[in-house]
C-alpha cells in the first residue's frame, strides 16, 4: 500500500537533502510521505473518509480493475494510512508496507497471505506469548505447523527445517528476556533452503536495526510500541518487497479487512517524526539502568544486550567486539531482570513486590512508551503459556520485564530501590 497513488509503487521521499546525497533516517521519518493537498497544508492531514468519489463511471470501473491507480475505500486505500506505510517503508529499506489494526494483525496478514495449508513454520522459541498462540491454536486449525528451536543457536535453526518449511520467524531482541540472533547468517540459512525469513522489529525499530539490510525478507511491527512512542493506540506493519508485501499481505488485508485506521495512522505518523531522538535517549537510559540494577544485591541476573556480559553483546555497535557483525546500533530500552529469590516458591511474591512497590512506574503490560512501564511476564505478556512452555524459553516467576520510559534517570532508580531494597 505504498506509493503517490498506487498501492504497489514503492516509497518516495518528499525532498530530499541539498545534492544527490540520499536523506538520513531522521529526515526520512519526518518528511517521507506527505504529499500536501491544494490547502497547502504543513502537517499531514487526516482524510477521515469511508468512501472516496469518482469523476465518472468509467473511472470507478478503471479504479476498481486496477487499470488505474488511485483511492477507492478505507479498508485498502486511505492517504493518511498511505503516508504511513510509504514513511516506514522508507525507513526500513523496504518495496513495500501494508499497514494493519495491530501488530498481531500484521503478522495473521503475513502468514495467511505467504502460506498455505501443509506449509511450515520454523520459529525461535523466544516469541511473544501471543504470537505463539496464533501459530499453535489458530493457525494449526488451518494446516500450517509450528516447529519451535532456540533463537540464539544457529545449527538448531538449519537442523529443523523440513521440506515443508516455508517461513523462519524470530524476534531479535526477543521479548521479554532480549535474547539476539545473527540475522545475517539466519537469512543465508533460511535462503540456502528456499525459505523466507521474517524479523520482528518491534524492541529495535529500523532507528536501532534494519533487519532487510542483513538479508530479512520481511519485517514485521506492532506501531502500538515504539513507532508511536506515547502509548496512544493500536496498529501493525509489515515491510518487504512489492510482490509478497506489496501485492499477496496487501490482498488479505484488502480482503480481509485487518485495517489500520486513518486517525491511528496520523499518530503514527508524528511518532516516526521523534523515532530517532527518542531511541537513543531510551537506550541511554536503559544502559544505566542495566548497569545500576546489576550492582543491586537483591537483583540476581539483568539481561539486557548492552551489558558485557549478554550472550549476544558482539552484535550490538556499541560493544567491545562488534566489528562487522554488529547489526543492532544501541541495546535498546527494555530491560529484564530477576529479583533474587533463596526459595524458589517465593519468586513471584518477591517480584511482585517490587512491583507493587513502585510508584512513577506503570504498571502495564505495554511498552515503547515515553512513561516507563513494568510487568511481570509470567502472569501476564506470557501468562497463556503452559508452565512447561514458560520454563523452556527461561521465563521464571522471578522476572520482571523493564521498558524503560524518558523520565530521569534518578527517579527511575529511586522508584525501583523503594522494592528492592525491602527484599
Amino acid at each position: 500500500m505504498t506509493g503517490s497513488a498506487d498501492p504497489t509503487k514503492p516509497p518516495a521521499a518528499e525532498r530530499g537533502p541539498a545534492g544527490n546525497r540520499a536523506p538520513g533516517l531522521a529526515t526520512i521519518g519526518i518528511r517521507t510521505g506527505h504529499r500536501r493537498t491544494a490547502e497547502g497544508e504543513h502537517c499531514e492531514p487526516i482524510f477521515a473518509t469511508s468512501s472516496f468519489v469518482f469523476a465518472t463511471a468509467a473511472e470507478a470501473a478503471a479504479r476498481f480493475s486496477g487499470e488505474q491507480p488511485g483511492n477507492i475505500y478505507s479498508r485498502f486505500t486511505n492517504p493518511t494510512v498511505r503516508a504511513f506505510e510509504q514513511r516506514l517503508a522508507a525507513l526500513e529499506g523496504g518495496e513495500a508496507c501494508v499497514a494493519t489494526a495491530s501488530g498481531m494483525a500484521a503478522i495473521l496478514a503475513t502468514c495467511m497471505g505467504l502460506l498455505q495449508a501443509g506449509d511450515r513454520i520454523l520459529a525461535a522459541r523466544s516469541l511473544f506469548g501471543s504470537t505463539t498462540m496464533l501459530f499453535d491454536k489458530y493457525l494449526a486449525r488451518f494446516g500450517i505447523a509450528t516447529d519451535y528451536v532456540p533463537l540464539s543457536d544457529l545449527d538448531a535453526w538449519a537442523a529443523a527445517i523440513r521440506p515443508e518449511t516455508k517461513l523462519l520467524f524470530a524476534e531479535t531482541p526477543s521479548n521479554p528476556l532480549t535474547e539476539m540472533v545473527a540475522i545475517r547468517p539466519l537469512s543465508e540459512i533460511a535462503h540456502a533452503h528456499g525459505c523466507l525469513l521474517a524479523i520482528d522489529n518491534c524492541f529495535c525499530t529500523p532507528a536501532l536495526q534494519r533487519p532487510l539490510e542483513q538479508g530479512a525478507d520481511l519485517v514485521i511491527h506492532s506501531a502500538t510500541k515504539y513507532l508511536d512512542g506515547q502509548g496512544r493506540c493500536i496498529g501493525g506493519a509489515v515491510v518487504g518487497d512489492a510482490k509478497r508485501v506489496g501485492e499477496d499481505v496487501f490482498g488479505v488485508v484488502r480482503t480481509a479487512g485487518p485495517s489500520l485506521s486513518p486517525f491511528n495512522a496520523w499518530l503514527f505518523l508524528k511518532g516516526l517524526e521523534t523515532l530517532s531522538l527518542r531511541m537513543r535517549a531510551h537506550a541511554a537510559s536503559a544502559l544505566a539502568l542495566a548497569r545500576w540494577l546489576d550492582a543491586h544485591p537483591a537483583v540476581a541476573r539483568v539481561h539486557y544486550p548492552g551489558l558485557p556480559e549478554h550472550p549476544q553483546h558482539h552484535l550490538i555497535a556499541d560493544g567491545s567486539s562488534a566489528g562487522a557483525r554488529a547489526q543492532q546500533q544501541t541495546g535498546g530500552g527494555i530491560i529484564a531482570f530477576e529479583v533474587a529469590a533463596p526459595q524458589p516458591s517465593r519468586a513471584r511474591a518477591r517480584a511482585w513486590s517490587v512491583i507493587d512497590a513502585t510508584r512513577l512506574l506503570s504498571i502495564t503490560a505495554n511498552l515503547g512508551d515515553t512513561k516507563t512501564t513494568i510487568a511481570h511476564p509470567a502472569t501476564t505478556t506470557h501468562g497463556r503459556l503452559s508452565p512447561e512452555a514458560r520454563a523452556a524459553t527461561g521465563i521464571g516467576e522471578g522476572l520482571i520485564r523493564v521498558a524503560v520510559g524518558l523520565e530521569d534517570l534518578a527517579d527511575l532508580q529511586e522508584d525501583l530501590a523503594r522494592g528492592l531494597d525491602a527484599l
